[in-house]
């Protein structure tokens, strides 16, 4: 009978209380409902009753851990994305720079027709006048009239490529012509692959 009435008791209080207050910053209890849809499904006593004080304590807690949590995450993705951004900036500067260095060589003074795939040596006169030769300093000799500069490869696309990178660019772009003469080139997969990577 006691039951029965701290039961009445509990359920009226509660009733009475309507939406429960936040917990906690941003965190909320589920407001009751002691009879969904007209039935009385659970006991509101053993499922409502007022319990444990730390109870609300450790919801704060999980609420406070859930926000930690979520601004690591996006702090570590934001961090990804930056170094991204860092690096696409380096790249842009780089093409940059070699747009500027090809638009200056194309306008040294040349006697001759320059071809794609040859290489071409950079002299500076005494008068400061640069031009380009056929021939390399190595083939000069000692008797080499002018300072020399530096050698350039003149690409198919009439971008210039230093001398010293002349081989790692020609297998660049070896590697691209294999790709393009295969088949298919690239899986029809749309799904993420790793493939070469670990390799």
């Amino acid at each position: 009978m006691e039951d029965a009435a701290a039961l009445g008791r509990t359920e009226g209080v509660l009733e009475s209380q309507g939406p429960q207050p936040a917990a906690g910053q941003g965190g909320a209890l589920v407001e009751l409902t002691p009879t969904p849809g007209g039935l009385a499904l659970v006991s509101p006593y053993h499922t409502h009753r007022a319990g444990d004080p730390l109870d609300l304590v450790a919801l704060a807690e999980q609420v406070q851990k859930a926000d930690e949590f979520i601004r690591a995450n996006a702090t570590n993705k934001l961090t990804v994305i930056a170094e991204q951004i860092q690096h696409l900036q380096e790249q842009a500067r780089k093409v940059l720079e070699d747009a500027h260095r090809d638009a200056d060589l194309h306008h040294v003074a040349c006697n001759m027709v320059k071809k794609p795939g040859n290489i071409y040596y950079l002299y500076k006169r005494e008068s400061g006048q640069q031009y380009f030769s056929i021939i390399s300093p190595k083939e000069w000799g000692t008797g080499c009239p002018h300072d020399f500069l530096g050698a350039y490869k003149l690409q198919h696309d009439l971008s210039w490529t230093p001398y010293e990178d002349i081989e790692k660019q020609d297998a660049k772009i070896g590697m691209m012509d294999k790709l393009l003469s295969q088949s298919v080139a690239l899986p029809p997969c749309t799904e993420p692959n790793f493939q070469g990577l670990t390799h």
